[in-house]
């Protein structure tokens, strides 16, 4: 009988303890793990968040980019980490609901991770070589109807978020575009401009620039209406094809089994953080909007999202590289 009340004081003391720590988090700065290179849109969005997120924990956010993989690397490595809210993860739509389709990566996506909440998405511009005879999505489904397979379309790699946005667009528009995978959005857009390929769907980030100066042609937006990067750009649901959306999400993510006590602190700051102007200004500039939401809400988006892209990988006869 001692023996079993020790063990139950020795449980309910480490319980106490984990407890009061988590009432103190954060003593020191948190790392958030892009699983991507410096420079791209994961890593811009990931620095945006972590600014104001910081002010309202009280601790410096750090990012940390672990790149490779389609972002699988990054996953992986925060689905490993301790879980005691010093490392939390920007995780994507691909890592999440793609990815696992795909390949077997070495986590979970549901059982390695504790959801926080989402704070960002960002949507595609449906680009053309300006060799291209076509101004419009409506013209574009119509020489792709004429011509299947004719037309082809860069993507940043097989499986990738774009890649996919572009067979949706296939499936719901009844035609044929060729894919032509790249090692990354940055060559993938280099082809575009030197006219080996004929589209691609890439975010407004990389794109205004470019647009700009006649190096592209941008046909529409695939968000739900119309972006502020592009005021003068429709959307592709009102251009040609009705219901048509696509586009990348980012949340925030801690590894599975961080106190509930830190994750209600996190859930409490990134919803503050994704609420200020400031925040909102630098989404706006970068072509993204701000999302917010639950724990539960972001649970959900996941195995929505998860499910979705399983039938269209299976129905476009996706495999990885």
């Amino acid at each position: 009988m001692k023996r079993t009340v020790a063990v139950a004081l020795a449980v309910l003391g480490a319980f106490g303890a984990s407890a009061a720590g988590a009432q103190t988090w954060p003593t020191k700065p948190v790392r958030l793990i892009v699983s991507f290179a410096p420079g791209g849109a994961n890593d811009i969005l990931g620095r945006a968040l972590a600014i104001p997120l910081a002010d309202h924990l009280g601790q410096q956010v750090v990012i940390e980019n672990r790149a490779g993989a389609g972002g699988a690397v990054g996953t992986e490595f925060v689905a490993k980490a301790a879980p005691d809210g010093y490392t939390l993860l920007l995780g994507t739509s691909s890592a999440f609901a793609i990815i696992p389709h795909l390949s077997m990566p070495n986590y979970d996506p549901v059982k390695d991770f504790a959801p926080i909440a989402p704070f960002a998405t960002l949507n595609y511009v449906v680009l053309a070589h300006p060799s291209v005879p076509v101004k419009s999505v409506k013209e574009l489904i119509a020489l792709a109807k004429k011509a299947p397979g004719r037309l082809n379309f860069a993507s940043s790699g097989n499986g990738s978020a774009p890649h996919l946005a572009v067979e949706l667009f296939n499936a719901q528009a009844g035609i044929e575009l060729t894919h032509v995978p790249y090692k990354g959005g940055a060559p993938a857009l280099t082809a575009l401009m030197g006219g080996e390929v004929d589209l691609m769907f890439d975010t407004f980030i990389t794109t205004l620039p470019h647009a700009k100066s006649g190096r592209v042609k941008p046909l529409a937006v695939t968000s739900a209406r119309r972006a502020n990067a592009f005021p003068d750009l429709p959307t592709v649901s009102e251009s040609g094809l009705p219901g048509y959306e696509a586009g990348n999400w980012f949340a925030l993510f801690a590894p599975a089994g961080t106190p509930q006590p830190v994750i209600d602190r996190l859930v409490q700051a990134t919803a503050k953080a994704t609420a200020s102007a400031a925040f909102r200004e630098r989404m706006s500039a970068q072509g993204a909007e701000p999302m917010t939401g639950t724990p539960e809400t972001l649970a959900a988006l996941i195995r929505n999202e998860s499910a979705r892209f399983a039938r269209l990988i299976k129905n476009a006869g996706i495999r990885a590289d």
